[in-house]
């Protein structure tokens, strides 16, 4: 390009009419969201959300995140519409922890080159999302940044609000001595340690996004990877007055999450027995060489929630789960201590 011609907000590297062919695309997506308490259009400035009518002391519950180098797998194995899924399902859970149901959801992704049908499939999931957990996506933004990210890579990020009357809220203060932690089965890897598990399948079992994942059936690497972050909020939202607290397992596995919902006075003994391990962690802790104490520091290990309750509560809990097809376990107690967990 000669020094006297004429640029152009395209020539930079920024396609608005791509842009806008994006918004066409997502607009029936985002509307399909949409609940009783959202108020305004797509295509505002603002998304606008009216308080639940009834509600008597509400606490607005806020979370942001993103998905990590998940969506590295994603954009390898072209495979766009269940990574906005997850964004959502692991902001649904951080919130569910304190005892809020989501209200609205707003997302943001950022592009080296923003491709239409990439940004359709992103929305399709986090609509997918929002749908399932009963939550508006009121808005977002979809940003094109050429020399900051290299095309096809883009990241995703999600930010939730939720609520919950104010002497509703669950924090660490109803655990007690005697206390029975109830594990619910995770879908596979949720959202955390995949910079370790993507390493382990490119380099030491030196498989492709498309190739078979050992032990599962004939599934492909992008199949057990790509696994939607289950939400627990259907399982549990009905049952909230009945949990002492909670732990999502995200990064930090365990140890590193379960100690976030202890008291100073309480451990958490969990018996690392009581579950069977799913074939994903053992292929990748084989196949890695890794410890198993870093396998349970990066991985969920098959337990994407820990609920800490009483006996009773404990077998309500179970129930709940079972009916729902999902996989618990009673996996350990409460004993008195300094907030620390022990894996045994």
């Amino acid at each position: 390009m000669s020094a006297d011609e004429k640029l152009t907000y395209a020539s930079a590297g920024v396609d608005i009419d791509a842009a806008d062919d994006s918004k066409h695309r997502i607009k029936k997506l985002v509307e399909s969201t949409f609940t009783a308490g959202a108020r305004g259009a797509f295509g505002g400035f603002g998304g606008m959300f009216r308080v639940p009518e009834g509600a008597k002391k509400p606490l607005l519950v806020a979370s942001a995140d993103g998905v990590g180098t998940k969506i590295k797998t994603a954009i390898e194995a072209d495979r766009h519409d269940t990574i906005g899924h997850c964004l959502v399902n692991h902001c649904v859970n951080d919130i569910l922890v304190q005892g809020a149901k989501p209200l609205f959801f707003l997302d943001y992704v950022a592009f080296g080159k923003l491709i239409p049908s990439v940004v359709e499939g992103v929305v399709a999931g986090v609509s997918a999302g929002c749908r399932e957990n009963g939550a508006s996506l009121i808005g977002g933004e979809t940003a094109e940044m050429p020399g900051v990210y290299t095309p096809p890579d883009y990241d995703l990020a999600g930010f939730i609000v939720g609520w919950v009357e104010e002497d509703q809220v669950i924090t660490s203060a109803g655990v007690k001595d005697g206390d029975v932690l109830v594990g619910l089965g995770s879908t596979g890897l949720h959202t955390n340690g995949y910079s370790l598990a993507r390493r382990i399948v490119a380099e030491r079992l030196k498989l492709g996004p498309h190739d078979v994942f050992p032990e599962h059936g004939g599934k492909s690497v992008a199949d057990v990877m790509l696994a939607v972050h289950r939400s627990y909020l259907p399982i549990l939202g009905g049952a909230l007055g009945r949990i002492h607290a909670m732990a999502h397992i995200t990064g930090g596995g365990i140890p590193g999450n379960l100690d976030r919902a202890l008291p100073s006075h309480c451990d958490a003994v969990v018996d690392t027995t009581s579950w069977e391990i799913p074939a994903l962690f053992r292929v990748l802790e084989e196949a890695g060489q890794v410890d198993r104490a870093e396998m349970y520091r990066a991985f969920n290990m098959g337990v994407g929630m820990i609920v800490i309750t009483d006996t009773a509560g404990a077998s309500y809990i179970r129930d709940l789960a079972s009916q729902a097809g999902v996989a618990n376990w009673t996996i350990g107690h409460i004993r008195p201590g300094t907030g620390r967990v022990h894996l045994v």
